[in-house]
Order: structure tokens, then C-alpha cells, then sequence
């Protein structure tokens, strides 16, 4: 027999508003439609940042804990909490170029990166640049 949960707010036991909703690593997703489900915690990314190399700071971000500038167009984005691996990593990254004109490119080096630092290479116009702001998102299994 299947059942329902209609509810505006959940709260903690002690009622004071503050909420702790844990999730099963197996918890599924329905679509909208109801004829597909996905893995609600694959599905979340986990980490993102939006970065900026001249000032050398994470801006805002998550699961970021530091931004180390590694050289003229590379840096590292330090994580709170480590990856399971570097291997089986997928980043989506993009830069605003320093001139509206220039093609720039954004990607995580796998190579250099590991389970505790994404590295990220901006290229700009076929060379290394750091660029004014630069957005990743990283999705994979946390340790």
C-alpha cells in the first residue's frame, strides 16, 4: 500500500525550525511526467564556485573551502569535502573573457587535479589567461 506525505514545513524534533532531511544514497526521482526516474543524489552537483583570478577569491561557492592561483591561467579549487576519486569527475566550466571580443576556454586539468583540488586551466585566444571570473560546477561521488 503506498501513502502519502502532504506537509508545508518540516522542523526538528525541538521545533525550532532548524531542518536535517536525510536522503538515501538509492532515493529516486520521479519525473514530471512519471514515466522516468533518476538518482536524486547522482543527480546533484557537488561543488560549485564562481571564482575570480584577478582578486584570486572564491566569490561564492560550494564545497569550496580555498581558490590557490597555480599560474598565469591555472588555478586550483580546494574542497571541503574530498571526491571518492578524480577519475570519474564531471566539470562544466565556463570564464567571462577579459575582452568581449576573445574566445575563451575553461577546463579541469584531470591530470593535475586530485580528490581534494580540481584544477582548472583558462585559455583565451590560444593562450593561458587568468580571466576576471570563472564558474565550475563539478559532479561525482564524495568520500
Amino acid at each position: 500500500m503506498s501513502s502519502q506525505l502532504n506537509v508545508d514545513t518540516i522542523v526538528d524534533k525541538a521545533g525550532s525550525g532548524g531542518t536535517n532531511v536525510k536522503i538515501g544514497n538509492t532515493s529516486v526521482t520521479v519525473s514530471e511526467g512519471g514515466s522516468a526516474t533518476t538518482n536524486t543524489v547522482q543527480g546533484l552537483a557537488k561543488l560549485f564556485a564562481h571564482s575570480n583570478q584577478s582578486s584570486n577569491a572564491i566569490e561564492y561557492g560550494f564545497n569550496t573551502s580555498s581558490y590557490t592561483d597555480s599560474a598565469t591561467g591555472n588555478y586550483i579549487l580546494n574542497v571541503t569535502s574530498a571526491f571518492t576519486s578524480k577519475v570519474n569527475l564531471v566539470s562544466t566550466a565556463n570564464s567571462q573573457p577579459q575582452s568581449t571580443s576573445n574566445h575563451c576556454i575553461n577546463h579541469m586539468s584531470e591530470g593535475s587535479s586530485t580528490s581534494s583540488g580540481m584544477k582548472f586551466t583558462t585559455i583565451e585566444n590560444s593562450s593561458a589567461k587568468d580571466q576576471p571570473f570563472n564558474h565550475n560546477t563539478v559532479h561525482g561521488d564524495l568520500a
